[in-house]
């Protein structure tokens, strides 16, 4: 385990030693009041926003770990924004989108977050937790930009700027540890397996797992890989060993599945539960689609893309309209609702004729009850908390739109509503 800590901590050292130079380019000058002026109709204006045009950035992973899910991100937030042009902007200005596919590789992250800070009021997408943490003492101390990452860790919470929709991944954890115990067969005695990424991501979801297990008097059987780990055949073999009756993963799709499929072939059929960015609805059509079918499930933030909700609905069929065959997944709610999240937070701003970033960052702690349609509420108004603690089971089922259907409805757990994150 040493050289995996080694790892980590080098990692870490390296994103911080990023970050330094990156800061070192910008103006040492904290960004409050630079640049600003008061703008078309009397509203004061800063980085990212002119009397026509209002800038939002969307950093993501296109062709990285999260290549799927980061691509379907971002095609919904271009949709948002084109929607919302059409019908006349936001506080008489049109949204500019302006995206860059870091490939989920850390220098390339914190360079295109560098490369945008000037030219945009704030984030509507940020995928990465170790990147999105690596940035925020910059972003609180400095930058000051609203960022709506797609990332939960815990490490994110108490920023002003940095706000996690949804809840965390050790509450989600929990909650998912809750689903084995209630639904599942999982029992007090019996050993849960759990395969995750190093770093902030799997870290922090095994902080719930643990604190999940020790409430319900279970045992935890780690079993840490990279995002560059895609064959789990040795966790299986290790996992299957240890005799566990149940597994979590925390990683990316390409893992869960690969965890499930070798789990189904050597003899390991014990239920699987993933956190919400550990699965992709491509992954039915590969030789894992069966297994998966039939021993997996994730925790999600919100309602699968194929609710029977009235947004819902309507989102999948202008979704589909705008990108014909292509498949639907829980990365068009993802960046939906950061996108609408954002939008919202910039029409208050504009009612309160403070379209700055510091504006932005205020209107938005007044969305305490913010319902994008997707079964969930989110209230923004505590920096120092996840938007909600809620987490939806969700199963995937090839013969449903989007390849997912809820076996949960909304709920938190009697555990994860006594923790702190």
């Amino acid at each position: 385990m040493n050289h995996r800590r080694q790892a980590v901590r080098g990692l870490a050292a390296a994103l911080a030693a990023l970050v330094a130079l990156t800061a070192a380019g910008c103006s040492s000058k904290a960004k409050t009041g630079d640049g600003e002026q008061t703008g078309a109709g009397g509203v004061r204006t800063g980085e990212g926003v002119t009397d026509k045009t209002i800038a939002l950035g969307a950093l993501t992973d296109m062709t990285g770990v999260y290549a799927t899910l980061g691509k379907s991100v971002t095609q919904a937030q271009q949709l948002y924004v084109k929607q919302v042009n059409a019908a006349g902007g936001i506080c008489g200005r049109q949204l500019e989108l302006t995206v860059r596919d870091h490939g989920y590789d850390p220098q390339k992250a914190l360079a295109a977050y560098t490369e945008l800070e000037p030219k945009v009021v704030g984030y509507a997408q940020f995928i990465g937790s170790p990147f999105v943490a690596a940035v925020k003492q910059r972003v609180d101390a400095q930058d000051k930009g609203l960022v709506l990452p797609q990332a939960w860790s815990a490490s994110l919470l108490g920023s002003p700027y940095i706000r996690v929709l949804g809840a965390t991944y050790d509450v989600e954890t929990i909650n998912a540890v809750d689903f084995l115990l209630t639904e599942k067969g999982l029992k007090a005695g019996d050993k849960l397996g759990h395969v995750y990424f190093e770093g902030d991501y799997g870290e922090n979801a095994l902080k719930g797992s643990k604190h999940a297990a020790e409430k319900a008097g279970l045992t935890v059987v780690e079993q840490k890989i990279k995002p560059t780990d895609n064959d789990m055949s040795a966790q299986v073999a290790a996992l299957k060993q240890a005799g566990v009756k149940a597994v979590v993963v925390s990683a990316g799709p390409r893992q869960a599945a690969s965890l499930v499929g070798v789990a189904a072939a050597t003899g390991l059929r014990v239920p699987v539960v993933g956190n919400n960015s550990a699965f992709a609805p491509q992954l039915l059509g590969t030789q894992a689609g069966p297994a998966l079918e039939k021993m997996y499930w994730f925790a999600s933030p919100s309602l699968p893309v194929g609710a029977d909700t009235p947004v819902a609905k309507k989102l999948v069929a202008d979704y589909r309209a705008a990108h014909p065959g292509e498949a639907l997944d829980n990365g068009i709610v993802a960046g939906w609702t950061a996108a609408s999240v954002f939008g919202e937070a910039l029409k208050k701003a504009c009612a309160a004729k403070d379209l700055t970033r510091e504006g932005v960052g205020k209107a938005l702690l007044t969305l305490t009850a913010h319902d994008a349609g997707f079964g969930m509420t989110h209230d923004l108004g505590d920096p120092k908390a996840p938007s909600s603690r809620e987490s939806v089971i969700v199963q995937p089922d090839k013969s449903v739109p989007g390849g997912m259907r809820t076996v949960r409805q909304p709920f938190v757990s009697d555990a994860a509503k006594t923790y702190t994150p």
